[in-house]
């Protein structure tokens, strides 16, 4: 990694992985489970779990960008907006700290819609890589 250094990965996640995070997390609110619920909300129908989109940060870090020879030490997460399943994100990455001697990486980490540049989720990591 170098400071600089951007990469993308775009992702989608399924009202059937939002129930599969909820059974996993315990997290049952109907806003994320209940059609006729969220109808009845500003949201107007069922939202991602905010973790649950978040999640591929952690996918990208650990398989992918810098990928298995990384620790995932922190992250600082602002959910702006909603994300709803079966729509189309991307993930962007940018390394904006370098300090290689301690072999840390700041990155910035945001979630958009690769259209338009809205995003939806924001935040930074720290990484530590071999």
């Amino acid at each position: 990694m170098e400071l600089g250094q951007t990469w993308h990965h775009d992702f989608s996640f399924s009202q059937e992985q939002v129930n599969e995070f909820a059974k996993v997390t315990g997290d049952t609110n109907p806003l994320h489970l209940d059609a006729e619920y969220a109808a009845q909300t500003a949201f107007k129908q069922p939202i991602l779990h905010g973790m649950l989109g978040a999640c591929v940060f952690s996918k990208v870090f650990g398989t992918i960008f810098p990928g298995p020879k990384s620790i995932y030490l922190s992250q600082s997460l602002d959910f702006k907006k909603a994300m709803l399943p079966g729509t189309e994100y991307r993930a962007e990455f940018e390394v904006i700290e370098a300090l290689p001697e301690r072999k840390r990486f700041r990155v910035r980490t945001c979630i958009v819609l690769p259209l338009s540049g809205e995003i939806f989720t924001d935040g930074e990591a720290w990484l530590r890589v071999r």
